[in-house]
């Protein structure tokens, strides 16, 4: 029986489950807390606590019965909590079969709007991005010395029912910020789920996927776009050099790319169901109308 691992129940491993568990899957999610493992449990699935500071038994014996495994905690400053604990397990584990690991598109750094695929050589621009990266060759390393079928997906921003510029606007905290000629990819959760599920049968001859739509565009259109679908008065732009932004938030903006997404329709097989951001967040509000 098929039996997935998932290290971090978060956003988009949810929408890979909801996929595979009409299939038979059995899944184990982990969780950082006790009581997020009790809440793993209670969707189905079984929940197990690890908190990135140390190997465990139950952690252990998940890897021991788990055939794909994907990870999606973030990176800390020592590395990938994943790596750092339960490598040596997970490299002698024979009924493993496939191992995902989830980055992001940031590895590629800025490129001025310019357009960058998997062969583009990378320039993490931040922390963060770096942190990405270095667990990405972690885990291909992994990959090599232990002959495990490993591959990373470099995820652009990630959107979908719960976490879109139309919940943003429908809770008051939508702000068209406009800087000249910048552009973003973003990926719906589903197409995430989609492209995972695809890697999972064994399709594909590559390690690295980019997992994002096909129009990158300035996030100022998205936030114009959803406020036409739910019938509300579009927010006044904010230029950049006047808009206050967190850490988190400049980062973002200080890198401006274009992101190619071949890959994973010639190799994978995929077909988006939302390939632009007008797709997306149309389903989301059609969702939203009929509940």
């Amino acid at each position: 029986m098929n039996h997935l691992l998932c290290f971090g129940m978060g956003y988009c491993a949810r929408a890979l489950v909801q996929k595979l568990r009409p299939q038979g899957w059995r899944v184990t999610g982990t969780a950082t807390s006790e009581a997020g493992a009790t809440r793993i449990r209670a969707g189905g699935d079984t929940g197990i606590v690890f908190d990135g500071t140390a190997r465990s038994a139950a952690v252990d014996a998940a890897i021991a019965i788990a055939t794909h495994v994907i990870v999606s905690v973030p990176p800390g400053d020592a590395g990938d909590p994943v790596l750092l604990h339960n490598a040596t397990v997970i490299e002698h584990e024979h009924n493993l079969r496939w191992i995902g690991y989830l980055s992001t598109v940031g590895v590629y750094g800025d490129h001025k709007g310019a357009w960058v695929d998997e062969t583009t050589p990378t320039a993490p621009g931040s922390d963060r991005s770096r942190r990405r990266l270095e667990a990405e060759n972690g885990w291909l390393s992994l990959a090599a010395r232990a002959s495990k079928h490993v591959q990373v997906f470099r995820l652009s921003g990630i959107y979908g029912p719960g976490r879109s510029a139309i919940d943003n606007l429908r809770d008051g905290v939508a702000r068209r910020i406009v800087k000249r000629d910048q552009v973003f990819n973003r990926i719906h959760v589903d197409d995430v789920a989609t492209v995972l599920a695809a890697a999972m049968t064994g399709r594909g001859i590559h390690q690295v996927y980019n997992v994002t739509d096909d129009e990158p565009a300035p996030p100022q259109d998205v936030i114009a776009f959803a406020a036409q679908l739910l019938k509300m008065e579009v927010p006044s732009e904010i230029p950049f050099d006047q808009a206050v932004l967190t850490p988190m938030g400049q980062s973002f903006y200080a890198e401006n790319k274009r992101v190619r997404n071949e890959r994973i329709k010639t190799d994978l097989g995929v077909s988006l169901s939302y390939p632009n951001f007008r797709k997306g967040l149309s389903a989301i509000a059609s969702a939203l109308r009929r509940t």
